[in-house]
């Protein structure tokens, strides 16, 4: 009988990871476990999607607020230090500001408006354009903002965010003062010692602040790039990834995810026969119509993925060829002709026609992003993701 399906994803149940605990071993008995029980078989092509998270819990990468604080005392020293542009959010930030505050006598807070990178809104834009205000244009110190805004509560949070990350500083023992604005060289007017927290706007927001006058800029990927008093750390990311962990400390993005992938796709060959992509995947790249939050708050979808996973689809849009170059067939025939144009499609598709319509993403981001949604944020407990049959197509 011909298959009557294509991509089948699962979320596959495994124990609960802890520091020093041999992650490669627990993903491939898991794998094979759930292929027993759930009676499906292992095939060449299968990918196995592991959430960042259980890899960075078994590495053990966590820091703390007081190790974050170390880290700005020894780049800043004692200056105020300007906090720009990061994101809104209790789970990505808090712990963060904590440990920066704690670490400066005086921070000078800069909130891009009307939105954080990520599409966190501090305010709409039907009230921009009601009170006249363009943010590409005009710096709007707390006190202004409030008096053309009032308070505004997050849509799914319910939090306050301007008064949320002020009494965090407060309570680190910092002084604090709050200014909005679009324009990355604003805070140079405040002070010239400066913290950029964006994430993927990151370099360009560097390179404007030292062609204007900064005279020390880090990035978040700066700070923890290296261990402080026996911290985790990320060479590459820093901060950048990191998630609360408990009230004094932060689980760091995973580092040196390649020999982890690469182990796990070696052990699922000798043990099955198969040659499967495995990939670590963060938050996907989708955003949410209702709270306008583009989501990738993880500076990349994928750390790391096997070499079968690089590159993009390469795919025809089936009704483009149903609806033009075969608009004289159907059924039988119309099936035929397709699959026969599908064989013989060349192997790159790009700026034609019939490849129009087709997502033209990478494929770690748009397999990463249906791993994420599968496996959710929050109690499914399942972290490891398999998919079947992503790289079919009509032909198979």
């Amino acid at each position: 009988m011909e298959r009557t399906v294509g991509t089948v994803t699962r979320g596959l149940r495994c124990p609960i990871i802890n520091e020093g605990d041999n992650i490669e071993s627990i993903v491939v008995e898991s794998v094979l476990t759930s292929s027993a029980s759930e009676n499906y078989d292992v095939r060449d092509k299968d990918i196995i999607a592991i959430t960042e998270s259980i890899v960075a819990r078994a590495q053990g990468n966590y820091a703390s607020i007081d190790q974050i604080a170390k880290d700005i005392k020894q780049k800043f020293e004692n200056e105020t230090v300007g906090v720009i542009f990061p994101i809104l959010s209790r789970n990505r930030f808090s712990n963060c500001l904590r440990g920066i505050a704690r670490g400066a006598k005086k921070i000078v807070l800069m909130l891009s408006y009307p939105a954080d990178e990520v599409g966190n809104h501090l305010i709409s834009l039907d009230e921009l354009d009601e009170k006249g205000i363009n943010p590409w244009t005009d710096v709007l110190t707390e006190e202004k903002f409030r008096e053309y805004f009032g308070y505004n509560k997050h849509t799914f949070t319910g939090v306050d965010y301007i008064e949320y990350y002020k009494e965090l500083i407060a309570s680190e023992g910092a002084e604090c003062e709050v200014v909005f604005s679009q324009k990355p060289k604003t805070i140079l007017d405040y002070t010239k010692y400066v913290l950029t927290c964006d994430i993927h706007t990151r370099f360009r927001t560097k390179r404007i602040l030292e062609e204007n006058g900064a005279e020390k800029v880090y990035t978040l990927d700066d700070i923890l790039a290296e261990s402080i008093d026996g911290s985790g750390f990320n060479k590459q990311y820093g901060l950048l990834g990191s998630n609360k962990s408990t009230e004094n400390a932060v689980k760091l993005f995973p580092r040196d995810c390649q020999p982890v992938v690469d182990k796990i796709q070696e052990m699922m060959k000798e043990k099955t026969g198969k040659n499967v992509e495995v990939m670590v995947y963060g938050d996907g790249a989708f955003k949410d119509p209702v709270g306008k939050i583009w989501e990738l708050a993880d500076p990349v979808v994928s750390p790391a993925f096997t070499e079968g996973l690089d590159g993009t689809p390469n795919e025809v849009k089936l009704k483009y060829l149903a609806d033009n170059n075969f608009s004289d067939l159907r059924g039988a025939e119309l099936e035929t002709a397709i699959k026969k144009h599908i064989d013989e499609k060349e192997a790159d598709l790009t700026g034609q026609m019939e490849a129009q319509g087709t997502t033209p993403r990478r494929l770690t981001d748009l397999i990463g992003s249906l791993a994420d949604l599968t496996s959710g944020s929050g109690d499914k407990g399942t972290p490891i993701v398999y998919i079947q049959g992503y790289f079919d197509n009509f032909t198979k």
